[in-house]
């Protein structure tokens, strides 16, 4: 999917936590895929990040936030987060990447994780990963949930992203959408081939 990754630099820095089952996945991971589309993004894998000394001096020296739905969640679609910053800290965005089950362990494990503010955005958008089920239709990858924060970042002149760059973000996940399907359609085909041959056999 390399040849389809447009990587930018964004003023917000980006950091990916990916549960160890998503890692497994890489072939088809959109956390790993904004991983490379953000050049401002960190992505590290595990569960507990409570002594990660890195996550701790990020979020010592920004304005983190942490993409979860809850009651106490700026809701970007409607509010400039940088209203509520009391400081001039860059601001930091922390994404999990994982299900809702894995996500919930990996949120409450986490005792660094609790101090960040919540963020949260509306959307009709319906999830385009035709390969994979999602709890509900509403429900976005976080390559295209990491889509819609950038957008709503650039409406707030928090980001001064060209078009193009919005525009071509989803290509690898497109594209990773498509090459699988192939894959999916050829292993059918070969199936279907395999199961005529074997009753010719017995024909035979």
């Amino acid at each position: 999917m390399c040849p389809y990754i447009n990587t930018f630099d964004t003023n917000t820095k980006f950091v990916i936590l990916m549960h160890p089952k998503e890692f497994k996945k890489v072939k088809n991971n959109t956390g790993y895929l904004t991983k490379k589309s953000l050049s401002n993004s960190e992505l590290f894998i595990g569960i507990n990040f409570s002594n990660n000394n890195r996550i701790n001096e990020i979020i010592a020296t920004h304005e983190s936030y942490i993409l979860f739905p809850s009651a106490d969640a700026i809701n970007l679609s409607k509010n400039n987060p940088q209203v509520h910053t009391k400081n001039n800290k860059n601001m930091a965005i922390f994404l999990i990447d994982s299900t809702w089950a894995c996500t919930k362990k990996m949120f409450n494990e986490s005792v660094n994780l609790k101090v960040l503010h919540h963020m949260s955005f509306e959307s009709s958008r319906v999830s385009q990963y035709e390969i994979k089920e999602q709890p509900k239709a509403n429900y976005l990858s976080t390559i295209e949930s990491t889509h819609v924060v950038l957008e709503l970042l650039d409406k707030w002149n928090i980001e001064n992203l060209k078009s193009e760059n919005l525009d071509d973000f989803l290509n690898p996940f497109f594209k990773m959408i498509e090459y699988q399907k192939e894959l999916i359609a050829n292993a059918a085909s070969s199936n279907v081939r395999f199961r005529v041959n074997k009753e010719n056999k017995k024909v035979r």
